[in-house]
């Protein structure tokens, strides 16, 4: 494995405008394989990376990230909005004006009712981040709690002859222009049904449409006609006229067949055995960069034995980061992750409290061992050990890996551990509903923007727990009052001072920790192979590989 490394962090140092082409090629077919399927089409609905990846081109939001800012945090842009609005009234207004003349894939007119529709549907379709992102829209309590008789008529004003968009907001919001950026709140035709639309994906207005789409086989899209460019930077023209994508071939397989020329693209990360070839014989063919992205094991505090605080510590000091990290491919690719906030998040200061000599009264300052006889010691105070417990992971990949060895690890803390694998497919919403009754569940997190609410909040705060529903983010059930003061405090920080406010959070970051909602494995880098005709791989902190600019000459 440690042959691997040279080639590895040869590429890391390897610029990502160095590979973008001087000719661009517009036309042609972009194949790309994917070992599962993406779950639901629905933009407002869907909260997995690869459906993100997919729908960029597909749908617009009022704001964006830059498209072409490399691979830093950059604040947002207008996109169908013609401006970046500046919060009124101690930051409860925003008014902004809709672009004009843009059109759905379906040939309708874009228009503000589409836009007032669009946020009322985040909450009657159950958006999961209807509450994390939108609850400061006025009304949106009432909408939160009655779906079907969402009308957000204070919240949202439309001016039909001026073509602008008023909204009031309850409470100050100090990333509600980023959370105008998120794809749950892409703009749909009005006439889009208030439900999750599955396997049908609504018309967009982006540069392309997704025409057929089998989640268990493929899918495929053509460009938009009624596209045309409004902002480059916003959401660019593409270059290939078909992206065809093929669902369930394994990474192996997939590594050969890009290698090969069969495709040009394979979504997952280049599989740990593999990577010495690719590092010797692909080296231009593969692309590094670091997602806001970490992978844990979320622990359901309703249900036993994680209801005990001390076995929740248990687990943290018993894992072994070091497997964990060479189950992802290696210290070139991975690195321990013994917190909530990954590295590159505003507010993230790096500690461990789960390491041999440390605790959450005097972490360390990173983690070096796991400490057996301290989690050994906790489980026998707990009065859980000989319990059954199941493990929740998606098959396949690395995950498989993991679960085994964490399998191992609740064994020898006393426990029955056993691993149930499902399809990644519904993975994510099986274990945020708590009817299923999940003890534990392996998975990963990636940021919605840089942010740290997007991570503590977003799946620790109260409002984010929604018992018997497929969309809960916060997946452990996990609720601390005081915590979430916290929370509050350093977001309402961030109106007046940043710098304060980042450190309010990595104070929340280290209270989260002391309570153990979660397991932290490793934080990632994407290694991303591609075919030798693929050109222009453009990369960029929010969308990551951006589809619409990928070239297959």
């Amino acid at each position: 494995m440690k042959r691997v490394l040279p080639f590895l962090w040869g590429f890391m140092l390897a610029p990502a405008a160095a590979h973008a082409v001087e000719t661009p090629h517009t036309g042609g077919t972009l194949r790309i394989l994917v070992s599962s399927a993406a779950g639901t089409l629905d933009p407002q609905i869907s909260y997995i990376g690869l459906t993100k990846f997919f729908e960029t081109p597909v749908y617009d939001t009022l704001l964006t990230y830059p498209k072409f800012a490399g691979t830093g945090a950059q604040p947002v842009i207008p996109n169908l909005a013609e401006n970046v609005p500046q919060p009124e009234d101690n930051g409860l207004t925003y008014r902004l004006t809709l672009r004009k003349g843009i059109h759905f894939s379906n040939g309708q007119l874009l228009t503000v009712a589409d836009v007032a529709a669009s946020f009322r549907r985040i909450f009657a379709a159950g958006s999961p981040t209807a509450g994390p992102y939108y609850s400061a829209i006025k009304g949106a309590d009432a909408c939160l709690k009655d779906t079907a008789h969402c009308t957000l008529a204070e919240g949202i004003k439309t001016d039909a002859t001026a073509n602008t968009i008023t909204f009031h907001l309850s409470h100050p919001d100090p990333e509600f222009l980023e959370h105008l950026a998120w794809v749950h709140a892409a703009i749909l035709p009005a006439s889009t049904p208030t439900h999750d639309m599955g396997n049908t994906a609504p018309p967009g207005t982006g540069p392309y449409q997704i025409t057929d789409y089998n989640p268990t086989t493929h899918m495929r899209f053509e460009r938009n006609p009624y596209f045309h460019e409004w902002s480059h930077n916003a959401q660019p023209a593409g270059f290939p006229d078909h992206v065809e994508v093929t669902f369930g071939l394994e990474p192996e397989a997939a590594v050969t067949a890009v290698e090969n020329g069969q495709a040009d693209l394979m979504y997952e990360n280049v599989p740990l055995d593999r990577l010495g070839e690719v590092g010797s014989k692909y080296a231009g063919q593969v692309h590094i960069f670091t997602p806001l992205l970490y992978y844990y094991a979320t622990l359901n505090v309703n249900e036993p034995p994680f209801t005990s605080l001390k076995v929740r510590q248990a687990l943290n000091y018993a894992v072994n980061r070091h497997a964990m990290v060479i189950y992802d491919g290696g210290s070139a690719v991975a690195s321990p992750q013994c917190q909530l906030l990954p590295e590159g998040t505003p507010g993230y200061e790096r500690f461990c409290s789960y390491t041999a000599g440390a605790s959450p009264q005097n972490p360390a300052p990173e983690w070096a061992k796991p400490d057996m006889e301290k989690a050994r010691q906790l489980v026998q105070e707990s009065g859980t050990k000989g319990m059954r417990v199941t493990i929740v992971t998606p098959s396949g990949g690395k995950s498989d890996n993991t679960a085994l060895d964490l399998r191992s690890v609740l064994e020898n803390l006393g426990y029955k551990a056993s691993v149930h694998s499902i399809s990644p497919a519904i993975h994510f919403t099986f274990v945020q509903n708590s009817d299923n009754h999940v003890q534990i569940s392996i998975g990963g997190w990636s940021a919605d923007y840089p942010s740290a609410a997007s991570f503590l909040d977003t799946l620790f705060a109260c409002s984010n727990f929604h018992p018997h529903s497929d969309n809960s983010p916060n997946m452990s059930g996990f609720c601390d009052p005081h915590i979430d003061d916290m929370m509050h405090h350093a977001a309402q920080l961030a109106l007046t001072d940043r710098t304060a406010s980042n450190a309010a959070w990595a104070q929340v970051d280290k209270a989260l920790m002391a309570q153990a909602p979660a397991v932290p494995f490793v934080q990632t880098k994407r290694v991303v192979l591609v075919s030798k005709r693929t050109r222009n791989i453009i990369i960029t902190l929010n969308d990551e590989i951006l589809l619409s600019q990928l070239q297959a000459p």
